[in-house]
């Protein structure tokens, strides 16, 4: 074992044990990575460890620690350092410009250096305790809690949420089977012979599984739901269970458990005695407002939801016939049930043709079957047009939107034909009416977000714009509630391909940023040229946004590059909001100082390519050189001097020279085969003199 060097000798430690070097108790070795003890290290007279190692490596492994240290300090050092300058730089910039806002940040403390690692191998905090369970998986190991044990830790939540929680939609659904289950099944099993002595267990351990379902409801779950009273939530157990002890849902949870079934044992199983089972119609109507509520396209469950209602109909009518039928006595007149084949579809096939009056029914003989089928005919004339419309209700509030963007489509094609627009602009409007719908599924989002109060219109704008607007650059560095505000502001706009966004010269009242989509920035002297392409997230118009005093108009054509929606914010939206936050008003300015700086500056300033000078321009002359000059002119021009001086006027005049002969050329516009030559034949006489002054005097050299 490690630590050891023989049978019954101790552990031996190593020399400068926790400064950080070598692991403690470790035997020698020969070769690095051998890991055999040295010869003589048994038994008694062991050679103590640190005689056997090289001596050289002593001092590497007690000065690691102390390298590591300075590495430490040193990285401390650099970040002290950065943070210096850069509160530096931000106190000179305000200095100089007044307009840069002051913010005094506390310096980002530096990351904590990790912590040394124990020498003696993994820390205990990393060794798997014997209680914890891991699932083994490919190459990985993860930790698992049995399920048993997860199930004996879940805590049952002290109150519920029944607007949001969806275990609470789930255990809904739950009961409704359970009332589901009574509503259907009790009036089959009293009017059709379907409940006998040899299944008659079965059908009581399901009447009784659903008792237990309407108990558990009663007990756990309505005791915790939260309610509001003076505008608070109530969460109190106590509070909420006295809540539901008043409310009318638990007079009829209570009707609807009557323990009628004691009557069981005077007449017998008859499911007429469980017939108040059927009264918990409330939590039926509740699963139906909580499931709509969660459902992305809830018309389909409402359709769902009357087409049951149809068929529940005709459900209790076939009973009824059959009860009917069997009262009459089966098969005793043409009118009654024959008693041929199966008796629910056949009497379910007599009932749909009674209540939707088809006709081709036997004529009743006696009074009672009179009586009946006219019950039957007003009930049927009744639920069938009450069903109608409610389909219709149901369908024409699921088309409501289409038919609206059909009935706004066709007033504007009326519009323009009234006015014989031209074909060509009728169909931009209706595809931009097409693509409008199809991909917002509204022609203005403000009109869906008017009914909602401030806060949450800035919480669906903050969740549907942020990202983009947050990451452009004119905003960043401002104040996170002036973007906040500039979001309410913002509207929403789909231009066609080819659409003129902007065009140049015209007054720029708007800001632009790019939703989804690309345009193009057009120049050139045609203005056709495609600059640059601007894609989703990018602004532009800022300037124009920005600028005071008459430099609010456009400086290039913006083009929709196939269909693009974009966000426009208009100037005087943004002047209200930055009224209300001076220092990002502050910082606003600065930047279009700058944007208009970059924009004002002539090609030359911006390294625009020049004509190439023959003479390159010379240095500026040294002030002592200048002292030296101004002394000979006091002396006459006599002497090296003088001559020098003189010399350096001619040169300036071939300067002059040069710069007349090239506007002269490039206003004569001489055309050349080589333009070189032409050039040397015309600046023949500077090139002479520059051959008499090519050897520079004593003095220069």
């Amino acid at each position: 074992p490690r630590g050891w060097t023989g049978q019954g000798a101790e552990p031996i430690p190593q020399p400068g044990a926790g400064m950080g070097g070598g692991a403690e108790g470790k035997v020698c070795d020969g070769p690095r990575g051998s890991g055999s003890p040295r010869k003589g290290s048994k038994g008694e007279g062991a050679m103590p460890l640190y005689a056997c190692c090289s001596p050289h490596r002593l001092p590497e492994r007690m000065g690691s620690a102390t390298s590591l240290s300075s590495a430490v300090i040193n990285t401390r050092l650099q970040e002290l350092v950065r943070l210096f300058k850069e509160r530096t730089e931000k106190v000179k910039e305000k200095l100089i410009d007044s307009d840069v806002t002051s913010d005094d940040e506390s310096p980002v403390p530096a990351p904590a250096a990790a912590p040394l690692p124990a020498p003696g191998g993994e820390q205990e905090g990393d060794k798997p305790s014997r209680d914890d369970h891991y699932c083994e998986m490919l190459c990985c190991t993860f930790k698992r809690q049995p399920w048993l044990d997860r199930l004996k830790s879940y805590k049952f939540p002290s109150s519920i949420d029944p607007l949001t929680n969806l275990m609470y939609v789930l255990w809904l659904f739950f009961v409704v089977m359970a009332w589901n289950w009574n509503c259907w099944l009790i009036p089959v099993r009293w009017a059709f012979p379907y409940q006998t002595a040899a299944n008659i267990h079965c059908w009581l351990l399901v009447d009784y599984l659903c008792d237990l379902i309407y108990l558990l409801d009663i007990l756990i779950f309505q005791t915790r739901l939260q309610f509001v009273q003076g505008g608070d939530i109530i969460t109190d157990k106590k509070a909420m269970k006295e809540n539901y002890l008043r409310s009318q849902r638990f007079k009829m949870d209570v009707l609807c458990l009557l323990p009628l079934d004691f009557f069981y044992f005077k007449v017998g199983v008859n499911p007429l005695l469980r017939f108040p089972r059927c009264l918990k119609y409330m939590a039926f109507f509740e699963f139906n407002n909580r499931l709509e509520a969660i459902l992305t396209k809830a018309y389909i469950y409402r359709v769902i939801r009357t087409t049951a209602y149809l068929l529940y109909s005709l459900h209790v009518n076939s009973c009824l016939y059959y009860w009917a039928s069997a009262y009459e006595g089966l098969g005793s007149t043409t009118w009654v049930y024959d008693g041929e084949g199966n008796s629910y579809i056949r009497c379910y096939y007599w009932a749909v043709k009674t209540l939707i009056t088809i006709g081709g029914l036997p004529d009743p003989k006696t009074l009672f079957e009179i009586v009946f089928q006219l019950l039957n005919y007003f009930t049927g004339v009744f639920a069938f047009s009450v069903m109608i419309g409610q389909m219709r209700d149901v369908v024409g509030a699921a088309t409501a939107g289409q038919t609206y963007y059909r009935s706004c489509m066709d007033s504007t094609i009326k519009y323009m034909n009234f006015y014989k627009i031209p074909r060509a602009v009728q169909n931009r409007v209706k595809t931009w009416y097409e693509y409008t719908w199809h991909s917002q599924g509204m022609l203005d989002e403000s009109e869906l977000l008017v009914q909602l109060p401030d806060k949450m219109r800035l919480d669906i704008a903050i969740d549907v714009n942020y990202n983009i607007v947050s990451k452009v650059a004119l905003f960043q560095g401002c104040d996170r509630q002036m973007i906040f505000d500039m979001l309410k502001r913002l509207r929403s706009v789909v231009y066609l391909p080819n659409d003129y966004v902007c065009k140049k010269g015209e007054i720029g009242r708007e800001m632009y940023i790019i939703q989804a989509g690309q345009v193009q920035v057009l120049g050139g002297p045609d203005g056709k040229s495609v600059l640059v392409t601007l894609k989703a997230g990018s602004v532009f118009g800022e300037i124009s946004l920005l600028a005071a005093g008459g430099g609010n108009r456009r400086t290039a054509n913006v083009v929709a590059h196939g269909f693009a929606n974009l966000f426009i914010l208009e100037k005087k939206d943004l002047n209200e909001i930055l009224v209300h936050y001076p220092e990002s008003q502050k910082l606003l300015r600065k930047k279009a100082k700058k944007m208009l700086k970059s924009n004002n500056k002539p090609k030359e300033e911006k390294g625009g390519p020049g004509d190439p000078l023959i003479i390159p321009p010379r240095a500026e002359t040294p002030k002592l050189f200048k002292a030296a000059l101004a002394a000979t002119g006091r002396m006459g021009g006599k002497g090296p001097l003088g001559r020098l001086r003189w010399r350096l006027k001619e040169l300036r005049a071939l300067q002059q020279a040069q710069v007349s002969t090239a506007a002269c050329l490039a206003a004569l516009d001489i055309q050349c085969v080589h333009p070189c030559c032409r050039l040397r034949s015309a600046l023949q006489p500077a090139l002479a003199a520059l051959d008499a002054l090519h050897e520079p005097p004593c003095f220069l050299s």
